[in-house]
């Protein structure tokens, strides 16, 4: 005689048995629209330059940006974050190429509005990593020290050239106390109440940024931890983030995403603006370079480590695989 009480009484595993069952109770949806691509820009090369240590990421052409732009739209992404790469010849010790009207990302920026107009959110980055001689966020004072206060008069001015130069978001990424509030009176004084603040409001000083630092060409020596974030910090990022919507945030990240997980679900719990979350070059890295090597599932690994990070609360993710990404969606409908 069977003893019916000797089997579970509850059986998840019922919501689990087919691919329409799975989806149906699905807790979290990627889309297309979750998406923001990163891409590099760089000056005074005819090809785009691959990047050793990002298979698959490159250095545009102003020609090959605007493609890529455009294959942006056509993925249904929501936005582009570009990063220009001057000439080295034209560093210096006060990032000259972030302010110069002609400096390559506000000549990439005024590209990609040609291109694309308000089909996609053309954002950019303000800050001086890219362009100034030593590599550093901010401009130095005579100790070597990243110079705090001088440094916000260099991102005020970059972030109006950027707006003049079409930009919808701007991403302050330096990680200065203050830099909301001095960008957003900014904008404001050039009548750019338009255009859009995407705080990077909590950035850690982490190991997994190896990889951008080629992708931008970065001439940095020593470390950032005077600025960035600890790793060992959660209630920091706390402080930050209530400075930055005092200051006047309209949106706010994390980076990088994967490692602070954590970080992201407490900031996405507090407020009640978009969060995104910046999945960087060393995440990045780190897939491709196991996939290669065949140890995992590269198309399930990507899928899975964004829905990770939007289950703990971003609604847009700064992405390499975006387009990709939006595409492997696609094909699963």
């Amino acid at each position: 005689m069977t003893t019916y009480g000797s089997f579970p009484g509850s059986r998840p595993r019922r919501l689990r048995t087919s691919p329409v069952m799975r989806r149906m109770v699905a807790e979290t949806r990627l889309h297309a629209a979750d998406f923001i691509l990163p891409a590099f820009v760089r000056e005074g090369v005819s090809e785009p330059v691959p990047i050793a240590a990002m298979p698959g990421v490159v250095q545009h052409t102003r020609d090959s940006l605007k493609k890529a732009a455009a294959e942006a739209v056509e993925a249904g992404i929501s936005g582009i974050m570009l990063f220009g790469v001057p000439e080295e010849s034209k560093k210096d010790a006060l990032g000259t190429p972030g302010t110069d009207p002609d400096g390559i990302l506000q000549v990439a920026l005024r590209d990609v509005r040609a291109e694309v107009g308000d089909e996609l959110l053309v954002m950019s980055d303000v800050c001086l990593d890219e362009t100034i001689d030593h590599g550093h966020c901010g401009v130095l004072d005579d100790q070597g020290r990243v110079d705090n206060d001088a440094t916000l008069e260099r991102y005020a001015e970059m972030a109006q050239v950027q707006a003049d130069a079409g930009a919808h978001v701007v991403g302050p990424s330096g990680m200065m106390d203050g830099q909301i509030g001095v960008i957003r009176d900014a904008l404001d004084q050039i009548g750019r109440e338009d255009v859009a603040i995407l705080a990077y409001t909590a950035k850690y000083a982490s190991a997994f940024y190896g990889p951008f630092r080629e992708a931008v060409g970065s001439s940095l020596k020593g470390d950032r931890k005077t600025y960035q974030q600890d790793p060992a910090n959660a209630r920091e990022s706390m402080r930050e983030l209530a400075l930055d919507l005092e200051e006047g945030a309209d949106m706010v990240m994390v980076k990088p995403a994967g490692p602070y997980l954590d970080i992201l679900a407490r900031v996405a719990d507090a407020v009640d603006v978009p969060v995104a979350a910046y999945q960087i070059s060393g995440e990045y890295s780190m897939v491709e370079a196991a996939a290669e090597k065949g140890w995992i599932d590269r198309e399930r690994a990507i899928l899975e480590t964004l829905t990770g990070i939007k289950r703990a609360g971003a609604q847009n993710i700064l992405t390499y695989w975006a387009v990709e990404a939006s595409r492997l969606l696609a094909a699963q409908r």
